[in-house]
């Protein structure tokens, strides 16, 4: 293990072991990648149910978060057509037009996986499989770790620490934070998916960065994420991610289920 990264995490596992009744989760990422998938999804959108369904099946399809990290981002425009998306923020619509431009691609379009940064179109079949194994069997090129306070009801206090690999500038890396929610279920009364009852789960709800790594490859953050109201926390976690600043390749990205 490199040198800063072996010396980020010891330090970090010295700060985790705090007593039991102080209700924190923690989780650190390991040696390997671990798939970073992104849905672009609405409720305005009649072709998007079975993506989502898709997206909350891949535990069942035996997917550890140390395998597929997955977020739903859910965007706002569709709204116009008759349906306002209760999830959907203008930021994950600006973030999936930045990197469709940033991959020369001309139409934003819904559902949408993007894998590793990429846009993926073959999620729904044995593809998705084998492009998972292979980013899997990828040494990481960053670690995280993460540290929860689950006792406030109205909002996560969030610490983050991450580091890189020597053969990653620091300043090409940038690392992103996101809370998400379980088990969201929308009676939807107009517009394409009218008197449907849907579900959800992986909805991204709190997005923070790009956050920057200093000269030496380390990052570490302290910051707090609203819940949602009504929010359950036992049905809610975090995310955080490293990426690329240039090629939008994610190295590293991991998901804390609250405890």
């Amino acid at each position: 293990m490199p040198r800063v990264l072996h010396g980020l995490l010891l330090g970090l596992a010295v700060a985790l072991a705090v007593p039991a009744q102080a209700m924190q989760c923690s989780a650190q990422s390991g040696p390997r990648t671990a798939a970073l998938v992104e849905l672009y999804t609405s409720e305005g959108c009649d072709s998007c149910p079975p993506a989502d369904r898709w997206l909350s099946a891949l535990g069942s399809r035996g997917y550890g978060t140390a395998q597929v990290v997955p977020i739903a981002l859910h965007v706002d425009y569709w709204d116009y057509i008759g349906w306002k998306d209760p999830f959907a923020k203008a930021a994950f619509s600006a973030r999936q037009r930045k990197l469709a431009q940033a991959q020369r691609a001309r139409i934003v379009y819904t559902p949408q996986v993007l894998l590793q940064g990429e846009d993926f179109r073959a999620w729904g079949g044995a593809e998705f499989d084998r492009a998972v194994a292979r980013i899997n069997a990828t040494p990481a090129l960053a670690r995280i770790a993460l540290r929860v306070d689950a006792g406030a009801k109205a909002a996560f206090r969030v610490e983050v620490e991450a580091g890189l690999a020597t053969a990653v500038s620091a300043a090409d890396a940038q690392l992103y934070l996101a809370s998400y929610e379980n088990k969201l279920v929308s009676a939807v009364s107009s517009g394409e998916n009218r008197g449907r009852t849907l579900q959800h789960d992986f909805v991204v709800f709190e997005w923070i960065g790009p956050l920057a790594f200093d000269p030496r490859g380390r990052l570490a953050e302290r910051r707090v994420l609203p819940l949602l109201p009504k929010a359950v926390a036992r049905n809610s976690g975090v995310v955080a991610f490293v990426q690329s600043r240039s090629t939008a390749r994610v190295l590293q990205a991991l998901m804390l289920p609250l405890c």
